[in-house]
């Protein structure tokens, strides 16, 4: 009896030690604002960067009047500063509540990138009327509730390449600008 008593309170010790080793780490301190967790228990703030729209037609509407216009975000610089190896990638979101289904207000999308920006298509038109919008190349992720008002996300998909998340607010239609916060993955 007293080994298993010694057992379950060694086990429910674990559990605690686990759960506050995994909620030490403080959320965000404005909403929209993503943190990655580092190896050692720390978190660090992921750069942001406000976007431009910009739209361009493509050679053959240029020359031919047919063909397609793209509409892509922007943000300058070739590439992040935060470089993460392909190991277990982890963020910390903050968004208004955590009461929300994560996948709907979490995008994490892949940029194209060159030596002075990076893009993102974001939707496209072509002379036949066609439009396509949310054309971006987005991760999967799994998230958990973390803290009162944030997320844990957990990349599934770990290409290299350079990634940018937003978070949009569910309760306001009116979203002055797009704010991106951008990482690597080497």
């Amino acid at each position: 009896m007293k080994k298993i008593l010694i057992t379950a309170a060694v086990a429910a010790m674990t559990f605690l030690g686990a759960n506050s080793y995994a909620q030490s780490v403080q959320e965000p301190e404005f909403i929209g604002e993503c943190m990655v967790l580092k190896s050692g228990g720390d978190a660090e703030l992921l750069e942001k960067h406000v976007t431009q729209t910009r739209s361009a037609m493509n050679a053959g509407m240029v020359i031919t009047g047919f063909g397609s216009v793209k509409a892509k975000l922007q943000i300058e610089g070739c590439c992040s500063k935060t470089k993460l190896k392909p190991d277990n990638i982890q963020f910390i979101v903050r968004a208004v509540d955590n009461n929300t289904d994560p996948m709907a207000i979490v995008k994490i999308f892949e940029f194209d990138s060159n030596k002075k920006y990076r893009r993102a298509e974001v939707a496209s038109t072509n002379n036949w009327g066609t439009t396509k919008t949310n054309k971006l190349h987005y991760l999967n992720f799994t998230a958990k509730k973390y803290g009162n008002s944030s997320y844990l996300i957990t990349l599934i998909d770990k290409p290299a390449g350079e990634y940018g998340i937003t978070i949009t607010n569910p309760n306001s239609l009116d979203e002055k600008s797009t704010i991106v916060s951008t990482f690597s993955i080497l």
